[in-house]
């Protein structure tokens, strides 16, 4: 039996990530494409990979048997490309973290990463848990302490959510209409505290965090971002102080196994020692424009 590597790399993606709908932003395919590259992979297999699940794809004990399996590929195919390539570092430190504070990471990678620090650094976003301890990701930055006994986690600062305009009194927000997030998107806790406190005042929505930011810059209506993105965007206003009950703390998280090693606990450090930095942002507390 003949199993190709590229059927296994999507099999990875969504058994790391926990379904279809995760799996799509780092496949680059639709969830009906790789729902049926998976099911194609269990019947050349025999077996069932994954239980369905209306929360995501659980795997089955042949799919926690050919996991095992195929990250051993993928460790060969990696040292096979590093081989090849000749001049590429052998570690890749993997960063999980939720589109805003991944968007936030990716503006300061100079204070996170450099050329002579002799490693790779890969963000992983998502909105969805990534799994450390199948080792999907070595870093994840969260709003809450890790529950795990094989995960540990520092407290990094705290972060502030409040309700945002465009800074023109047009359209949506002239008639004080709210934008609101569909998919994915909408199990986050500001999109539910939104849908339950604004809910019948929404009337356009995006199905991502980014474009409900372009909605509202061009006046759609008002929605509620993190302080550190809102009070950062110079096209929104905040119109109202921190929602108390959406304050999270942020967390970094890495695999116990995992903390002391060298390139890890560098970046971990370097992200941490970020936010830290930047809490008077996270928290809400800049001048307001």
């Amino acid at each position: 039996m003949d199993i190709d590597w590229d059927d296994l790399r999507l099999f990875l993606d969504v058994a790391r990530l926990g379904g279809l709908s995760a799996a799509t932003a780092t496949t680059r395919l639709s969830a009906a494409t790789l729902g049926r590259r998976v099911t194609a992979l269990e019947k050349q297999i025999g077996e069932a990979l994954f239980v369905r699940q209306q929360t995501g794809y659980r795997l089955t004990p042949v799919g926690e048997e050919l996991l095992r399996r195929a990250e051993d590929v993928e460790a060969a195919m990696q040292s096979l490309a590093r081989w090849r390539d000749g001049n590429l570092p052998d570690r890749i430190v993997r960063v999980s973290a939720g589109p805003w504070t991944s968007a936030f990471v990716s503006a300061n990678i100079g204070e996170i990463w450099t050329v002579d620090d002799g490693i790779r650094v890969e963000l992983v976003t998502t909105t969805d848990r990534v799994d450390i301890g199948r080792r999907a990701a070595d870093i994840g930055i969260r709003s809450e302490r890790p529950s795990e006994q094989w995960l540990a986690g520092r407290q990094s600062g705290k972060v502030a959510h409040a309700i945002y305009s465009g800074r023109h009194l047009i359209n949506g927000i002239a008639a004080g209409l709210f934008v609101g997030v569909t998919g994915e998107g909408a199990n986050i806790a500001s999109a539910r505290w939104l849908q339950a406190h604004h809910g019948d005042r929404i009337a356009v929505r995006g199905n991502n965090t980014h474009s409900v930011r372009e909605l509202v810059a061009a006046g759609a209506g008002l929605s509620v971002f993190p302080c550190f993105v809102g009070d950062s965007d110079p096209r929104l206003v905040r119109v109202a102080q921190p929602i108390p009950e959406l304050e999270t703390d942020q967390w970094i998280v890495t695999h116990h196994e995992e903390r002391h090693s060298p390139p890890v606990r560098k970046v971990a450090d370097r992200i941490t020692a970020l936010m830290r930095v930047h809490q008077p942002l996270f928290r809400g507390k800049m001048p307001i424009r």
